[in-house]
């Protein structure tokens, strides 16, 4: 299946398991608030996930339990007893209960006890996810309520196969996530936890692993990190990436999480594709970071914008105030929205040839006077030459968020070509039109479109491509090759003498004092000489004023929507009255033919 195919993929399953889904809520309603339906729906959909990977080999662990049941260790052997031709590293959890979803409909009677039972037969790795989702509370509401039985049978339906074979674990993450987007829009949650499509995150990914080379077999594996993973998508997306390029490559995956379902989700997955449920860690990245010290050879990461990050403000101030030896010592956003300090969270956590992804709001590239944290953060990125390039996606990108959004890519150990500047990448015109939106989601990038946008970005060049899609359609890329420098500015403040009765400057130990009332700022581009601005641009408009450099600042911002901006030329204004004129004369004669027709009657 090619990545147009699998795009397309995700709608096909979305739909096809909230038929599901809704089923089941319908099976809730009355017991539950429809707010409360994903406290059920979310972990019985993990619960049936991991039935329906095991159900081939339930016989075969059942086998392997009865023989070695009375050893102190006993995971090693019955994973192993996961194993299939098709799956022959087998899981990293099993169950060892008698029951089958089938089997605990076959027996509504006992259904409570039975259930409980089945639950107990996973392994402690599977618990560990099903307390943290607070699941084990809601087998005794649904039994007191009369609808366990009736949601167990709704999950044993056709359309709720949930095997490996029929779903992919990226279709089956974003099915997860569809449900949690529904679930969170009850509750209104945070806006600002926009689910990141599938095209996206191969954009991202092409974008990351450019050139890079993963066929040295005495190479260490690779790392991948994502700072706020939901259900772990992005990650996902990467193995799935990388593996395309080079099926030997190994990667490890890292995750950190605050919302529990989704972390309970991701560490399932996790767990399903074999890898070290370990690395999924639950908590708040900016004030409870699970991976001090850790660095990664790829950071990707779409972290909530538009949330207020005051909540974790003590936590916040504390690190800051530990400069260097902290991830927030170069300066702290506004307390309205933290989006920005998950960017050093990600480049703190980057080794020295590491290489970011990540999705900002527009108010990342300019936000912030000179001097203010937002500013800071973008000086110290740039001054560092770490920001490679900044592509604009096009907007209704996203499930539930129309807005522009921007994927940063920050390079530790840029290339020669790349150092010292910055690639702007316009991609907001590169898209096919969806033929049904999924939310607020009305375009994709096909592969067509992300080729395009890749070649910019390897071409790092001012340039324009346009390539014809069919229908008479078109897709357009526009770059822009910025020297870093001209992204920053000196903030100046000038000063005007206070003047006495007879208009002469009234003098302090021989300086001029200054008149508060006429202070005023400019700013002059960091490439340009401040002294020769102020002599050309100021002072031939006010005689003897003066920059107290005292107050200089320095400032970074990124004008993105400036660098694009296409003057458009006006119609000339003889050509306007022409027009006017002449749809004037053409309405006159309507209403004539009209109303002296009716006269003529």
């Amino acid at each position: 299946m090619d990545s147009n195919e699998k795009i397309k993929a995700v709608g096909i399953n979305i739909q096809e398991k909230a038929n599901l889904i809704w089923n089941v809520a319908n099976s809730l309603f009355g017991a539950y608030k429809p707010h409360e339906y994903g406290l059920v729906i979310l972990p019985m959909t993990v619960i049936k996930r991991f039935h329906d990977c095991l159900l081939p080999t339930q016989d075969k662990v059942l086998e392997t339990y009865e023989r070695i049941k009375h050893l102190a260790v006993k995971d090693g052997f019955l994973y192993a007893a996961t194993k299939t031709a098709e799956n022959p590293n087998g899981y990293r959890f099993y169950n060892i209960s008698q029951f089958t979803f089938e089997k605990l409909k076959a027996d509504p009677e006992n259904i409570k006890t039975n259930f409980e039972a089945y639950i107990n037969g996973f392994s402690d790795n599977v618990i560990d996810i099903l307390a943290n989702m607070g699941f084990f509370n809601q087998i005794d509401r649904m039994n007191d309520a009369g609808v366990l039985y009736q949601v167990i049978s709704d999950f044993c339906e056709k359309n709720a196969d949930m095997r490996p074979d029929k779903i992919s674990a990226v279709d089956m993450g974003y099915v997860f996530e569809n449900l949690v987007q529904r679930f969170s829009e009850s509750y209104d949650e945070e806006a600002g936890a926009h689910f990141t499509s599938r095209d996206i995150i191969y954009l991202m990914c092409d974008m990351l692993t450019m050139e890079a080379d993963f066929s040295d077999p005495d190479a260490p594996a690779k790392t991948v990190y994502d700072m706020a993973m939901g259900t772990s998508q992005m990650l996902t997306c990467m193995e799935e990436r990388i593996h395309a390029l080079d099926s030997e490559a190994e990667i490890i995956c890292y995750g950190q999480e605050i919302n529990p379902f989704t972390y309970g989700i991701a560490k399932a997955d996790m767990i399903i594709r074999g890898g070290d449920p370990d690395n999924m860690q639950f908590g708040d990245t900016l004030n409870n970071d699970k991976f001090p010290g850790y660095t990664f050879d790829y950071c990707i990461s779409n972290p909530p914008f538009g949330i207020d990050w005051k909540r974790e403000a003590p936590d916040i101030e504390k690190e800051h105030k530990q400069g260097d030896a902290g991830r927030f010592g170069v300066g702290l956003p506004a307390k309205s929205d933290g989006q920005m300090l998950f960017l050093l969270n990600g480049i703190a956590k980057l080794k020295d040839t590491g290489r970011m992804a990540i999705i900002q709001n527009g108010s990342s590239l300019f936000t912030g006077d000179a001097g203010s944290g937002q500013s800071e953060i973008r000086r110290y990125i740039i001054e560092n030459d770490w920001l490679d390039a900044i592509v604009q996606l096009p907007n209704d990108s996203f499930y539930n968020t129309g807005i522009a959004t921007y994927v940063w890519i920050i390079t530790k150990d840029k290339p020669v070509s790349h150092r010292e500047h910055v690639l702007l990448i316009d991609a907001s015109g590169c898209y096919e039109q969806r033929r049904k939106p999924i939310g607020n989601k009305r375009v994709d990038i096909t592969e067509v479109c992300r080729n395009l946008i890749v070649q910019a970005y390897g071409d790092y060049s001012s340039q324009t491509y346009e390539k014809q899609i069919g229908d008479g359609k078109s897709i357009v890329v526009k770059s822009k090759r910025m020297e870093a420098i001209s992204l920053g500015y000196n903030k100046i403040t000038v000063e005007s003498p206070q003047l006495d009765a007879d208009g002469d400057p009234i003098l302090k130990k021989g300086k001029p004092v200054a008149d508060v009332s006429k202070r005023d700022t400019e700013t002059i581009p960091l490439d340009e000489d401040m002294d020769e601005y102020f002599q050309r641009e100021v002072l031939p408009y006010r005689p003897g004023a003066w920059i107290d450099k005292s107050k200089t600042k320095v400032g970074y911002e990124i004008p993105f929507t400036k660098t694009f901006y296409e003057y458009l030329e006006m119609e000339p204004a003889d050509d306007i009255a022409k027009r006017i004129e002449a749809h004037e004369h053409s309405l006159m004669e309507k209403l004539h033919a009209l109303f002296g027709g009716a006269q003529d009657e």
